[in-house]
């Protein structure tokens, strides 16, 4: 199946005088026009081409990569306002829509917003909407404590930057947690901090705990949860035995522990280690 708002490698299967017609392995078909047409090329070749509707409507390929694409963020120019809409620069030729009720706020001709592209159901149209909370949730997370994320920025608010993880869910770096600010729509790797009772969650741009204080904590989590979450290794463990375990000299292995109790990832007993 051709999917609108995506990339799709088809077969070229014939040349003809609008363009070069697109096929998949279902025998849906589509047309390359001329002006995107490679110069060297046989029929039975394959091309990744972007699909989407032309100003009449038509589904129609090209080989210009979109600002955005089908269920994805993206900072986008209005180059338009209308009465019955806002149309921006995706970099096609023909702008992506959005519509009043998907405005968060009004838009004005030549501001920039964050937009999510969707497939409108009802019109099979491409659109957009600045809207972009009706997009995640975080009734049902997918992340956990400490673990590296993919962020857009969303949203400049008093208490820092709001941010979407994994196009899925939302977040805040806290002002304190800032060295520079950040750009609306900008891309860049987070780490979940904290999730809160009701869900909320705190993201940090540098590695939490362990990650930043000792690497070799890594290894000895990893050692744990390989263990059912115990080591019988402590201070008072031999450097030969804490060495064919951890692969770590003793003084490593103490600077690591200690790094895992004061975050409390990790609790320290009479016989060993405890993962928290």
């Amino acid at each position: 199946m051709i999917q609108l708002g995506e990339f799709n490698t088809l077969e070229i299967l014939r040349d003809t005088s609008p363009g070069l017609f697109l096929g998949d392995k279902d025998g849906n078909e589509i047309l390359l026009p001329n002006k995107y047409v490679p110069e060297n090329f046989e029929i039975g070749d394959f091309i990744e081409v972007f699909c989407y509707l032309d100003h009449e409507e038509r589904p129609v390929a090209t080989n210009l990569t979109p600002h955005v694409i089908l269920n994805d963020f993206a900072l986008l120019k209005a180059v338009s306002v209308t009465r019955i809409g806002a149309f921006m620069d995706w970099g096609l030729e023909k702008h992506l829509f959005v519509p009043f009720k998907e405005q968060a706020a009004k838009m004005v001709e030549g501001k920039w917003y964050l937009i999510y592209c969707y497939l409108d159901e009802e019109t099979d149209r491409l659109v957009g909407s600045s809207k972009t909370n009706n997009f995640i949730s975080n009734e049902e997370l997918t992340v956990e404590r400490l673990q590296e994320v993919d962020l857009i920025v969303s949203r400049h608010t008093e208490l820092g930057e709001e941010v979407i993880i994994n196009k899925k869910h939302k977040g805040l770096i806290y002002k304190n947690d800032l060295n520079e600010k950040l750009r609306l729509g900008e891309r860049l790797k987070g780490y979940v901090q904290k999730i809160r009772d009701d869900h909320k969650i705190d993201v940090s741009l540098q590695p939490i705990g362990y990650k930043k204080i000792d690497p070799s904590a890594k290894v000895i989590l990893d050692k744990l949860k390989e263990n059912n979450g115990f080591l019988e290794l402590h201070d008072k463990s031999q450097p030969e035995e804490i060495k064919y375990i951890l692969q770590m000299s003793k003084k490593t292995f103490k600077k690591a522990i200690g790094a895992l109790y004061k975050e409390k990832s990790i609790l320290i007993k009479e016989d060993g280690i405890y993962l928290n």
